[in-house]
């Protein structure tokens, strides 16, 4: 349960991220640095969480659901 939390909480910190970006784009009209940092938080979020999720299916954590 806790693993899902987890995984829920990041991809909703992705989306944040993706929408403050969006925000500084059209705020900055392009020309900001902030649009690129918070592009490359939810890139490193992303990133995160595949690699999370990768240890978790070898570790066992994460399973194939038994039909």
């Amino acid at each position: 349960m806790l693993l899902k939390i987890a995984i829920v909480l990041m991809l909703l910190l992705i989306v944040a991220s993706l929408f403050s970006a969006l925000f500084y784009l059209v705020k900055d009209k392009g020309t900001g640095e902030r649009t690129a940092k918070a592009l490359t938080i939810r890139i490193t979020l992303s990133l995160t969480l595949f690699l999370l999720l990768m240890l978790g299916y070898y570790t066992g954590v994460i399973g194939q659901p038994t039909p």
